[in-house]
């Protein structure tokens, strides 16, 4: 075997762009992550499966060994979108410094697939009783598609699942929803010179963000959940698109944005409580208001806190089971009668950021945790049945 070594293997899969993004401008193909994945895990022996979810847009599944039970060790091959001038280094070359490795997807989460390999390594000589299975997804940073077509397929996997998301190896059996929505608003473009000659979209807007902001702090008061770092639900107003000119009223604008409810908040509520927000609006500016959707909600996440995997996850890393308030492919994996939890090395706090890193003293014992749980479930099954 001639495969590159786990520094050289997380630069690769660094160097391959693979932004998912609700801008079509911005978003990019996974096809050369999973190719390059399939090829090492071929490589080692693995049966390999693609399955292209959408143009350009495909999920791999590497098995290793056969027949049902086992351990699939899953995490998403898209990045988010990048600014490269806010990055002191380039974003798609992997650098070392100060004992961190930095590049975009390091940390979340291209570099959880290089050490899962290197986990698997030593232990390809012995025989499985059941199977390790590599899930790579596609577009978790924005629809969630990979993760979606493989609940919808409805194909077991296995009986456990740990998705290698950045938790500072602590294990997460529990987090919130996510809602991505947009607002569009139809004005009336016109000269700048005089008002009466237009409807402005921006303007509309502007109270659009007002009403949004007031049902976050009525959200925030109603609901809270002290098992969350951050209790109440949060909305985030993400990117906002409008005009052409100054001299322009303002005849189009859209806003994106982003809401995470607690397990218990129901999101047709939320959307209807937007709505009767959204309608005054409209017949106050003259304008034409539309809200939607822009992907079907991601469910919160619960995985009972005494099941095998979350017992096992917090024997092996020393840490009692929390939840995080980031969304997560998780809900999927457990929809296909997997026992779940969330559990990688990275930090939350520096994904989505330049400068993303992954500590390297955190590379050792990601491998040997991944080493343990693989022995755990594909060399040694029967120890954890009962």
């Amino acid at each position: 075997m001639s495969l590159p070594s786990l520094k050289e293997q997380v630069a690769a899969l660094i160097a391959l762009p693979s932004v998912s993004c609700t801008q079509a401008a911005l978003d990019q193909s996974n096809r050369p992550v999973v190719e390059q994945l399939a090829s090492w895990l071929g490589e080692l022996g693995a049966v390999c499966e693609l399955q292209e979810v959408a143009p350009g847009k495909l999920n791999l599944l590497a098995t290793f060994g056969s027949g049902p039970g086992g351990l699939v060790l899953a995490g998403h091959t898209d990045t988010v979108p990048f600014d490269e001038a806010l990055w002191r280094s380039d974003p798609l070359k992997l650098s070392e410094v100060d004992g961190r490795w930095i590049g975009l997807g390091v940390c979340d989460m291209k570099g959880f697939f290089a050490l899962a390999i290197e986990a698997l390594l030593p232990l390809l000589e012995r025989p499985f009783k059941q199977p390790l299975l590599i899930l790579a997804t596609c577009d978790e940073e924005s629809s969630m598609a990979g993760a979606r077509a493989l609940a919808a397929a409805g194909r077991p996997l296995g009986r456990a699942a740990v998705i290698g998301e950045p938790t500072g190896l602590k294990p997460i059996r529990l987090h919130k929803g996510v809602m991505m929505e947009r607002i569009d608003i139809l004005g009336q473009s016109g000269h700048s010179s005089d008002p009466r000659l237009g409807h402005s979209a921006l303007e509309a807007m502007h109270d659009a963000i007002s009403e949004l902001k007031a049902l976050r702090v009525q959200w925030q008061g109603e609901f809270n959940n002290p098992q969350f770092g951050v209790p109440q639900p949060t909305l985030n107003l993400g990117c906002i698109h409008g005009g052409d000119n100054p001299n322009r009223i303002c005849g189009q604008c859209s806003l994106e944005f982003d809401l995470r409810p607690l397990p218990g908040m129901d999101p047709e509520q939320l959307r209807a409580a937007i709505r009767g927000k959204l309608q005054p609006l409209a017949e106050r500016h003259q304008v034409q208001i539309d809200f939607a959707p822009l992907f079907p909600h991601v469910p919160p996440f619960e995985q009972a806190a005494d099941v095998e995997l979350v017992r096992l996850a917090e024997r092996l890393t020393g840490h009692a089971a929390e939840s995080v308030a980031f969304g997560t492919e998780a809900p999927y994996l457990q929809q296909l009668g997997c026992e779940t939890i969330v559990l990688g090395p990275g930090d939350i706090a520096c994904a989505h950021q330049p400068g993303e890193y992954l500590d390297l003293d955190r590379v050792q014992p990601t491998v040997e945790l991944l080493r343990q749980l693989i022995g755990h479930y594909c060399l040694h099954p029967s120890q954890g049945e009962s």
